[in-house]
């Protein structure tokens, strides 16, 4: 990197790190209820439980240190399917909640700015046990999934969607992260963009660590063709959009 491009960088943080925010005028302090915790689901949508949480504390022998000191990107997978138990863990681990304190407020596995947590969770499950495949969305309040389509040629589509990268279609399931801004500008205004970025890593982040511990593995991914993904995704690109997404399968 040339000198005028490292202090165009320098700069570039430094005016993130000194951007203060004016509460005044978020709709927090003007009184406005927060928007919903997760996405509201169609009444007649198809809905998968999930392993209950007490149920998955033994699911692994692993220590946190191996876990940590495994942990790489891995892009090619056994073709063995992943069981729901260990979806419902990988679920749990990445935006599970742990406590409920309002509507507006939930304590989950994850930190996030404000514990606001703009991310919602869609799965392009490809082979998971005792689940067909699709795209689901995960339901963290309820914890359980919900169908949200079942594109023909799935693989095919999620790969080209991710600018020809085909191991993504080629994992037990791929997990794809959308942004809903207006959870997280409801309390941080214009500055709710840049904490969102850092929530979206903690969550994958998470997701490598527990796909560890189930002798699984994960890798992030950042490019994509962004219209294409939300279409996929059957999102609007505006009010909801992709961020991130990482394939799991056995390794």
């Amino acid at each position: 990197m040339d000198k005028s491009l490292k202090d165009r960088f320098r700069y570039f943080l430094k005016d993130i790190v000194r951007q203060t925010i004016d509460f005044s005028g978020t709709d927090q302090s003007k009184g406005i209820q927060p928007p919903p915790l997760e996405k509201p689901c169609p009444k007649d949508s198809k809905r998968i439980p999930l392993v209950p949480i007490a149920e998955l504390q033994d699911i692994s022998t692993v220590s946190v240190f191996t876990a940590i000191a495994n942990r790489r990107s891995r892009r090619i997978f056994r073709e063995e399917a992943l069981s729901l138990r260990e979806l419902s863990f990988l679920l749990w681990a990445t935006q599970g909640i742990r406590k409920i304190a309002n509507q507006g407020t939930a304590f989950r596995t994850v930190p996030s700015a404000g514990c606001r947590h703009a991310l919602e969770t869609y799965l392009c499950v490809f082979n998971v046990a005792e689940t067909e495949e699709g795209i689901y969305r995960y339901l963290p309040v309820e914890h359980q999934i919900h169908l949200v389509s079942k594109p023909k040629d799935l693989s095919l589509k999620i790969a080209e969607a991710a600018l020809g990268q085909d191991f993504i279609g080629k994992a037990a399931v791929t997990f794809i992260w959308t942004a809903v801004p207006y959870r997280m500008e409801w309390r941080y205004d214009t500055a709710a963009h840049k904490v969102i970025a850092l929530d979206a890593g903690h969550v994958c982040q998470n997701l490598y660590i527990a796909c560890e511990a189930i002798h699984a593995g994960t890798c992030a991914v950042g490019a994509y063709h962004q219209e294409m993904m939300d279409k996929l995704l059957g999102v609007d690109g505006n009010e909801e959009f992709t961020i991130y997404l990482a394939p799991v399968g056995k390794v």
